[in-house]
């Protein structure tokens, strides 16, 4: 929580001295974007213990995220973009465990991890209408959730019994950092001076769980959507 608060401290202080750049020059404009995310999980050597008993394959999750944003100009083609944004990650997970030949239980779930992001993009114009962008994302988990299914598949002799059971489970907050933070490259692309579209790539730095002995487990995202300045 301490660092989400230094964040914002920095970004009020960016915003502050953004504003006294941009007196003279373009205004500062205010807007909202909504997209979607394709998020996952990833270790940070990319192994997940994958051997004869065990296999976990990772695949992307679809989320959304949806906010507001303000874009303060602070040179000719350069320009500051905070945003406050609500955003969803996680990760789909396929797991297969075999404890002997003759049982085997498979999970099959989505974790879904509900975020207050404030991202920080310093962006730059190619073009009047084209951008890049690079820069910081600072967020807060607020809850998450972990749904899907568990098949257990029992074998004796030449008889095999496969049961199912659906769960859906709120995740335990005391496991996961509530802090997180990440590096996001973009670019948008305005057809008019109000509609654009935006896309984005955010690679998660910080480990999402707290207690996490092993390889640190970080949250990814490309995130696609559109945004509306007001002028």
């Amino acid at each position: 929580m301490k660092k989400l608060i230094l964040g914002l401290a920095f970004a009020g202080s960016l915003l502050t001295h953004a504003q006294e750049k941009t007196k003279s020059t373009s205004p500062i404009t205010f807007g909202v974007k909504a997209g979607l995310n394709a998020s996952t999980l990833t270790k940070s050597d990319g192994n997940y213990g994958y051997d004869s008993d065990y296999n976990n394959d990772q695949k992307l999750k679809p989320g959304f995220n949806a906010g507001v944003f303000v874009n303060i100009p602070v040179a000719a083609k350069f320009s500051v973009q905070p945003e406050l944004l609500f955003s969803q990650l996680g990760s789909k997970t396929e797991e297969e465990t075999k404890s002997s030949n003759s049982y085997r239980s498979e999970y099959d779930y989505k974790k879904t991890l509900s975020y207050l992001t404030l991202p920080l993009m310093v962006q730059y114009n190619i073009l009047p209408q084209l951008y890049v962008e690079a820069g910081p994302e600072f967020g807060f988990l607020l809850g998450g959730k972990d749904k899907g299914d568990l098949t257990t598949i029992k074998t004796s002799g030449s008889t095999t019994t496969t049961e199912k059971t659906t769960f859906s489970n709120k995740i335990n907050k005391d496991f996961y950092n509530k802090f997180n933070f990440g590096i996001g490259i973009g670019a948008g692309y305005y057809f008019t001076q109000n509609f654009g579209v935006t896309a984005r790539f955010t690679a998660g730095i910080t480990d999402i769980y707290k207690h996490n002995s092993g390889d640190a487990v970080r949250n990814n995202a490309f995130q696609v959507g559109v945004a509306y300045k007001f002028k």
